[in-house]
């Protein structure tokens, strides 16, 4: 297993590849899967989510094996362990990884080096509170926290950040994709603030006792990739024009308020006909009637005032549903983005509670 100490180049190398691979190889596959017409739309969404999930799961555990146990996972203590427990557990394995004891074993003395190399880090509070906030290369670079220096290292890398996920969500489509994007960058913002200038351990002691507050900071950065390009698939997806809704009803109702104008015209005038026949004589103006009255057996006749008003009922009838469907699109569209405000306060406050007790 490799050794945990990398560098920042390596680092940043790391993220720039994972970078591209999300934008040029998942983001591809997910759009695929969430092509119209492909699955239903629920089971679009989830498979979709289901597939970003797994594969950044997988990534981001190949990139934690690979950069091997910290510390406290070597010497099997937690954050909280004091120096007497970290001296037992040294003293113990040590015993057990000697290189005289395990003369079999070529790689006996490098085990035994960093097992030595994790007591020492951690049995200095000075050192040991370093590599909690920084790492191992806190540690090689005898790095400390320096307030300005942290801003200007966050702000940079913020920045970058902020600039390629407004590129890659340009355009009228990608509105929901930026903002869930732009939401997610300003609470990853907000926590690691919270978490590098805390005094002491921010975690509770039950959550995941063995694991830092730069492995913290670390999983974050690792997976703010796969959660913008997550937020540009389904953010396209749901993507809903509002204004081309919006003029779809508009066109409905003018075509609806024609409908009724020109069939109140046919009745109006049907109306004036019937008048007109019914004044010429009892005999004939019955006769008149009769002979526009429809046939047995024979089509409905749309001449009479009864006739327009049924038509006009139908037309309505199809108007109604085109004007219906595009204000229950409206609708949907305005609750979904109320949902997700909510969602997101809900969120923060549940944060807060979680680790303030």
């Amino acid at each position: 297993m490799s050794d945990e100490s990398g560098n920042n180049g390596g680092d940043d190398l790391s993220g720039l590849s994972g970078f591209f691979f999300y934008v040029f190889i998942v983001h591809p596959a997910t759009a695929w899967i969430l092509r119209p017409g492909r699955f239903e739309r629920k089971k679009s969404i989830m498979y979709a989510i289901g597939f970003l999930a797994t594969l950044a799961a997988v990534k981001t555990g190949m990139e934690m094996q690979a950069k091997g146990l910290n510390h406290y996972s070597l010497l099997n203590v937690n954050r909280n362990s004091s120096p007497l427990d970290i001296k037992r557990a040294y003293k113990k394995l040590s015993l057990q990884l000697h290189p005289d004891k395990n003369p079999n074993d070529p790689k006996a003395s490098t085990k035994f080096d960093r097992v030595k190399k994790a007591y020492d880090v951690l049995m200095d509070m000075e050192f040991r509170e370093v590599y909690n906030k920084f790492g191992q290369d806190g540690i090689n670079s005898n790095k400390r926290f320096d307030e300005t220096q942290f801003f200007i290292e966050l702000g940079v890398f913020y920045v970058t950040w902020g600039i390629m996920a407004y590129v890659l969500t340009l355009g009228k489509r990608s509105g929901l994709a930026r903002q869930w994007t732009f939401t997610g960058l300003i609470v990853m913002l907000v926590l690691e603030i919270s978490i590098m200038t805390s005094r002491g351990n921010p975690f509770p002691s039950w959550f995941f006792p063995q694991n830092t507050e730069h492995e913290a900071v670390w999983l974050m950065h690792t997976l703010f990739p796969a959660f913008m390009n997550g937020c540009r698939s389904i953010g396209g997806y749901l993507y809903v024009d509002l204004e081309a809704q919006t003029r779809q009803l508009l066109t409905g109702l003018i075509e609806q308020n024609k409908d009724i104008l020109l069939v109140l015209r046919d009745v109006q005038i049907g109306v004036q006909n019937v008048q007109a026949n019914g004044g010429g004589g009892g005999g004939g103006g019955g006769g008149n009637r009769l002979a526009n009255a429809p046939t047995l057996g024979g089509p409905v006749s749309r001449a009479t005032p009864t006739g327009k008003i049924r038509e006009l009922q139908d037309r309505l009838h199809a108007s109604n549903s085109t004007v219906q469907q595009a204000v229950t699109q409206l609708k949907s569209e305005k609750s979904n983005s109320n949902f997700g405000f909510y969602a997101m306060i809900l969120g923060y406050v549940a944060f807060s509670y979680i680790f303030s007790s």
